[in-house]
């Protein structure tokens, strides 16, 4: 059975094989710097790591360590980086932390202070709109003043990053698609679809954001301004639904997953916001999308939210998500056989395979593989499950312990003695 095959029976919930999935999604990926280093344990050809996220700094998952590892996704992303880059060609960069990696060719940035700070659109006649901190592995956005007044709300400062998809974007996934390879199951990150999600709210990249920008801002406006949220999403989703269709005519079913939302609903201990915020806010538009996608295409639809999030779940499969990432188990009110047991049969859990905040890190390799087999037995029985960390593998994760993951899914699957 190929990559793809062990994919599409987990989501339609037949018993097989755990698959596995590294770098498949902006929330399933892993960090250049240890993507570097298990290249070196693999004995694989040296070359510098492939920036494809770079808010992130998440790294290209080459085909030669996909093999190495046997994981079974590949991606299919929208060219266009949180960085308003096009992303079709690369250039030489050392990070911060002395790494060669190759990153978008219009990629822009300046040292102040230590910092590294990266211009929107690469404009530098603007204030950058993110920065690695000394020390750090990743961008944080940078408040910038958009000229928001309270008294002055206008739905037009708040909807210009929701536009026509242009036919240079076009004709890249069209080539892309063509590449694909058939053999693994393809997420496809498409772009327009992500309904109030808080990473893309300060619009690191605009070169001059207007409107609600601050995270602290829009948070209050989801209990304060829901009737101008609606506007705002109403005029996503039509927007977005326009661009899905011309998506879906150039890659058609060589994507098999659509990533929708990565907007995260959860803190440690409890959901962002209520059930009755998440359907009267959310939901309606999220149905509109994924009704439109099961409608009007075979791609099952991908749902990202951190912490604890139990009480939206329910939710979440009614708004017509068949997939959840990361499961983060860790959370309160997030244990892994009430998951599976009361949401099993209805949602695909891809993610919850190891804790990423502490075990992956901070944990040996034979508690990582322990780990990681438990959480297997508990969500693979009747298929529903794709392995994948708590989130994306970050920077300073030991390499012995990224192999351990590779480990575990062979061996529960059969694979190793």
């Amino acid at each position: 059975m190929d990559s793809k095959n062990r994919v599409m029976d987990a989501l339609n919930y037949k018993n097989g094989k755990v698959p596995f999935d590294i770098g498949a999604a902006p929330t399933s990926g892993i960090h250049v710097k240890p993507l570097n280093e298990l290249r070196s344990y693999y004995g694989l050809e040296e070359k510098p790591v492939t920036v494809v996220e770079p808010l992130q700094m998440l790294g290209l998952v080459e085909d030669d360590l996909k093999e190495a590892m046997g994981i079974d996704t590949d991606r299919l992303w929208n060219p266009n980086t949180l960085f308003g880059n096009f992303d079709d060609k690369k250039k030489l960069w050392k990070t911060p932390w002395g790494q060669d990696v190759l990153i978008s060719e219009d990629f822009t940035y300046q040292e102040n202070d230590g910092a590294i700070e990266v211009f929107a659109g690469g404009d530098k006649n603007f204030p950058p709109s993110a920065a690695i901190t000394k020390d750090g592995y990743f961008f944080d956005a940078k408040v910038r003043d958009s000229g928001f007044d309270e008294d002055i709300i206008r739905l037009e400062d708040n909807i210009e990053e929701f536009s026509e998809i242009d036919d240079r974007t076009l004709e890249f996934l069209k080539r892309e698609a063509e590449n694909i390879d058939v053999s693994k199951a393809v997420v496809g990150n498409f772009g327009g679809t992500g309904i109030g999600d808080i990473a893309l709210v300060p619009a690191t990249f605009l070169k001059h954001p207007k409107g609600i920008r601050d995270i602290t801002e829009w948070y209050m406006s989801t209990l304060t301004r829901q009737d101008f949220l609606h506007e705002i999403f109403d005029y996503q989703v039509k927007i977005a639904l326009e661009n899905l269709q011309k998506v879906w005519d150039v890659v058609g079913d060589k994507a098999q997953i659509a990533y929708v939302c990565g907007n995260d609903f959860g803190t440690q201990s409890a959901p962002f916001c209520s059930p009755i915020t998440f359907e009267n806010l959310y939901m309606p538009h999220y149905k509109k999308i994924n009704n439109w996608i099961h409608k009007n295409t075979s791609w099952k639809t991908f749902k990202h939210s951190c912490g604890s999030i139990e009480p939206l779940i329910g939710s979440m499969i009614e708004a017509g998500f068949d997939i959840l990432n990361p499961v983060q188990w860790s959370a309160d009110n997030m244990d892994r056989k009430h998951l599976k047991n009361t949401f099993g049969k209805d949602i695909v859990f891809w993610g919850g395979g190891v804790n990423t905040q502490k075990t992956l890190p901070f944990g040996s390799p034979k508690e990582v593989e322990k780990e990681a087999i438990e959480s297997c037995e508990i969500f693979a029985n009747g298929g529903g499950f794709v392995f994948n960390t708590i989130h994306n593998i970050t920077a300073d994760v030991p390499v012995e312990n990224i192999v351990a993951l590779s480990t575990a899914v062979k061996r529960f699957n059969g694979e190793l003695r």
